[in-house]
């Protein structure tokens, strides 16, 4: 049975939550670090029940679930990026191997460049990666506009342009912004504002400044970088995020079973398969 030990760690601005989940017996496979941005531990608990033969390592990104913002506390990707090497240094199980979904995969670019010796392989799952990418003008205006949305106007609102632009196939056009909001209530979002303004992805994660990875450090690192994709949703941003990494490092780029979350079944995406998502997680980490 796999053993739980839950740990803080202090950073600047922030206290940092992280579990370390040890094996029933000895493994001989690298510890792996396992998470994303903004979301939390919670996230991956069916990705991490396929790998009960390894110690595995999640936590909460700062402002997020568990992890705490101090008053004066901020949130950039690069923050975001020492954080985990902080967690890592924390656990005393470095190096490591890691797998990152989204902002989490886009922020370790920036860890893996200041700590190598933390990490033997990075899995870099969907990087939304809007500044490396052919239309970065516009996905940076659109995400402006999501954040002002959420000031203005609250979750609802919002979360349901947020949804907009994900879902979105193919380069933002130059009339993007033009064309009319779209309805909360047909994502199942609230339509009232109820005055919180602390979402950690509306309030953080798209309003801090663009992340820019060091993509000549990246070449040259050290670090076995492997850029992936989802095998749906082509087209999408998160996804284009994952290409247009893989072609600046000149590597093609692992396709996963399902969407942005395949490693993850849910309502939303009932056909997702963790299962499945775990072996090539598996098989991508076993061919070091």
């Amino acid at each position: 049975m796999t053993k739980v030990t839950t740990s803080t760690v202090e950073a600047p601005g922030a206290v940092l939550t992280y579990d370390v989940h040890e094996p029933e017996t000895s493994s001989e496979h690298r510890p792996l670090f396992v998470f994303g941005s903004p979301m939390a531990a919670s996230g991956f608990e069916q990705l991490i029940s396929h790998f009960t033969d390894r110690t595995v390592i999640t936590y909460d990104p700062r402002g997020a679930e568990r992890s705490t913002l101090t008053p004066d506390g901020t949130v950039t990707g690069e923050l975001h990026g020492e954080d985990m090497h902080r967690v890592v240094e924390a656990s005393g199980l470095g190096p490591v191997d890691a797998f990152g979904s989204s902002g989490g995969a886009a922020f370790a670019l920036h860890w893996i460049v200041g700590h190598p010796g933390d990490v033997h392989t990075l899995v870099a799952h969907e990087p939304p990666l809007s500044t490396i990418l052919e239309d970065r003008e516009m996905a940076l205006r659109v995400s402006d506009d999501i954040v002002a949305t959420y000031q203005r106007e609250g979750y609802g609102p919002a979360m349901a342009k947020f949804i907009q632009l994900v879902m979105h196939t193919g380069p933002l056009p130059d009339d993007y912004l033009d064309r009319p909001a779209p309805d909360p209530a047909a994502f199942g979002l609230p339509t009232e504002d109820d005055g919180s303004r602390d979402d950690a992805l509306l309030s953080r994660n798209l309003a801090m400044p663009p992340f820019e990875p060091d993509l000549a450090a990246l070449r040259a690192s050290s670090v076995r970088i492997v850029p992936a994709t989802g095998a749906e949703w082509e087209g999408t941003l998160a996804r284009r995020g994952g290409e247009a990494l893989a072609t600046e490092l000149g590597v093609e780029p692992e396709v996963f079973p399902g969407d942005h979350g395949g490693f993850a079944m849910s309502p939303m995406s009932p056909d997702n398969d963790p299962a499945a998502f775990a072996a090539k997680l598996r098989e991508i980490l076993d061919d070091a």
